[in-house]
């Protein structure tokens, strides 16, 4: 079992360090702040419960329950409000959204927010007038097969980062993360790794870049065409065609992370590509005088 330590965020909210994958569950620049700005803006969720009767969001990697609650505020405080809210959570460890709830962490929302959230907790389910929230617990690869395909207005890919975490990033999973999006759907990820991109484009989406909140490096944000999207940047688009932009592969979806990771680098090392070095490289090099 995962062994969890609060870490405080710099916007007051708290987030949990994971021993496991040795990192905290959001930025350290804000958790809340990330939730809102990372996930919820980009993916345009207030446009389109003031425009939709429903909407729909798959929450992957639910964690303490961040996204889904910056997603119901979002909503919650429209004046315009027509749609239903459809959210489906995917997490592994149950204890982690008990742990939150039990320490108080999710009291950076309105009260009505962490009374939801609790019952999630607590029966993986809660339903009312205007939202449904169904919380799976397990391995994402295999309860991903409970959403419906076309089903999703938003998908927040919240994972652990590609190197604790591959087989959440892998062109397999996020095949399966593209068929379960609407065609005007939006795919939003605090990663620009070049290999996740690589995934993205893999599965038939574009990909545009988020602005960056807290770091240097962008987001990311992919949906089918003709959805309009920030573009990436010249340097971003020079990685994909670098190994750095070779992707994680599980084509069973039970292979581990030391396997997954196994599996990359010796397709990286037998590449034909060159490295990422090479595009930092020239970068350094026009940067001097």
């Amino acid at each position: 079992m995962d062994k969890l330590s609060l870490f405080p965020t710099e916007d007051g909210s708290v987030t949990f360090w994971s021993e496991t994958f040795q990192e905290t569950f959001h930025s350290t620049h804000g958790a809340k702040h990330e939730a809102e700005a990372k996930f919820v803006i980009p993916s345009k969720i207030a446009e389109k419960a003031s425009a939709q009767t429903q909407l729909n969001i798959l929450d992957v990697c639910y964690g303490l329950g961040y996204n889904t609650a910056a997603a119901i505020a979002s909503v919650s405080e429209l004046s315009n409000r027509n749609a239903n809210l459809h959210i489906i959570a995917l997490e592994n460890n149950l204890e982690v959204p008990q742990q939150a709830i039990t320490l108080g962490l999710l009291d950076v929302w309105q009260s009505e927010i962490v009374q939801i959230l609790t019952v999630a907790a607590k029966t993986q389910a809660v339903k009312n007038d205007d939202l449904f929230l169904q919380l799976l617990i397990g391995d994402a690869r295999q309860t991903i097969s409970q959403v419906p395909t076309k089903w999703a207005d938003a998908i927040f890919l919240d994972p652990f980062s590609p190197p604790h975490c591959p087989q959440l990033w892998t062109v397999e999973f996020i095949q399966l993360l593209a068929n379960c999006l609407k065609p005007d759907g939006y795919l939003v990820t605090y990663s620009s790794s070049a290999a996740v991109r690589a995934a993205m484009l893999n599965a038939g989406l574009q990909i545009g870049a988020i602005a960056p909140i807290g770091r240097k490096s962008p987001s990311t944000i992919a949906a089918f065409a003709p959805t309009p999207l920030p573009p990436i940047s010249e340097t971003e688009a020079a990685f994909l065609k670098t190994r750095a932009a070779i992707p994680y592969r599980d084509r069973t979806l039970h292979s581990t992370d030391s396997e997954i990771i196994a599996i990359r680098k010796v397709e990286q090392n037998s590449s034909d590509l060159p490295p990422s070095s090479s595009i930092r490289n020239k970068k350094l090099a026009s940067s001097l005088p």
